[in-house]
C-alpha cells in the first residue's frame, strides 16, 4: 500500500457513476476524494483549485469531454488519470494520453480493485523511482506487454511460461527464470522450480507432515512450494509485505 495519502477528483457528467465511483473508493482508506465535478470546464477549474493527485475522468460528456480536459489542462499538468468510458474503444485513446488506467461502465469491483493496485503501485515507487514498466514478452501471436501489477502468479510450462492475471492467462515464450529477472524480488517469490507468486495475493502458506507444502492465493488458487523454500517463502510473508492469515 502506499505510504501516503492519494487525493482523488472523480469527473462525470452522470450523478449514479460518479457516486459509484465514491463507493468504490470507500474502500480505500489511503485515498481521499476531494471533490466531484460534472462537466469538463468544471473539471478545469479544480484541477487547478485542488491540484488532487488522482482523477476519475469521464471520456463523454457534453460541451468538453474527458480528452479535451486533458488537452486544454495539458497532459503534463495532470494528475495520475483513470479514464472512466461506456464503450472498450476509448482504451487506446486513454494510454495515447498516459493515463494509468481505464474502466468500463458497469463498473465493477474486481476491475476497480485492479485499478487501485496499479494506481498505488505508481505512488508507491517513491520519489525519483519510475513505476515498474510493462513486460514485453513474445507470444505465438506477436509481442504483449503486460503490467507488472496486474501478475498474480506465473508457471512454467517447458522453455514457455503461463502468466496469469487477474482476469485471464497468456502463454508467453519466455522462460520463468527470464520473467523473474524482470520483476521486482520484493514483490515476487520462486515458491517452486516451475512457478512464481506475487506476495501480496497470498492468502495463506499451508505446511504439514506428510503432505505438500503450497500457497493459496486469494482467488483460491493452490500453488505447491518445494521442501527447500518453504523457510524463504515464511520469512518473505512475515516481512513488510504482508504477514500470512
Amino acid at each position: 500500500m502506499s505510504e501516503r495519502e492519494i487525493r482523488a477528483l472523480i469527473v462525470d457528467d452522470e450523478p449514479l457513476a460518479r457516486r459509484g465511483i465514491r463507493q468504490l473508493l470507500g474502500a480505500y482508506a489511503d485515498v481521499r476524494v476531494v471533490g466531484e465535478c460534472r462537466d469538463g470546464r468544471e473539471a478545469l477549474r479544480q484541477l487547478n483549485a485542488l491540484k488532487p493527485d488522482l482523477v476519475f475522468l469521464d471520456v463523454e460528456m457534453p460541451g468538453l469531454d474527458g480528452l479535451g480536459v486533458i488537452k486544454a489542462h495539458g497532459a503534463a499538468r495532470m494528475p495520475l488519470t483513470v479514464f472512466v468510458t461506456a464503450h472498450q474503444e476509448f482504451a487506446v485513446s486513454a494510454f495515447e494520453t498516459h493515463a494509468v488506467d481505464y474502466l468500463v461502465k458497469p463498473l465493477s469491483e474486481r476491475r476497480f480493485r485492479a485499478t487501485i493496485a496499479r494506481v498505488r503501485e505508481r505512488f508507491g515507487a517513491g520519489p525519483g523511482t519510475a513505476a515498474a514498466a510493462p513486460l514485453a514478452v513474445p507470444t505465438d501471436t506477436g509481442e504483449l506487454l503486460i503490467e507488472p501489477v496486474e501478475i498474480v502468479w506465473i508457471s512454467a510450462q517447458g522453455d514457455h511460461a503461463v502468466v496469469h492475471t487477474r482476469d485471464r492467462a497468456y502463454r508467453v515464450r519466455v522462460s520463468l527464470a527470464a520473467l523473474e529477472g524482470q520483476l521486482r524480488p520484493a514483490r515476487f517469490a520462486r515458491v517452486h522450480r516451475q512457478a512464481l507468486v506475487r506476495l501480496e495475493e497470498v492468502r495463506e502458506l499451508r505446511t504439514g507432515e506428510g503432505r505438500e507444502a503450497c500457497v493459496v492465493l486469494k482467488d483460491g488458487t493452490i500453488v505447491p512450494v518445494s521442501r527447500r523454500q518453504v523457510g524463504a517463502v515464511r520469512a518473505l510473508l512475515k516481512g513488510p509485505n504482508r504477514s500470512p492469515r
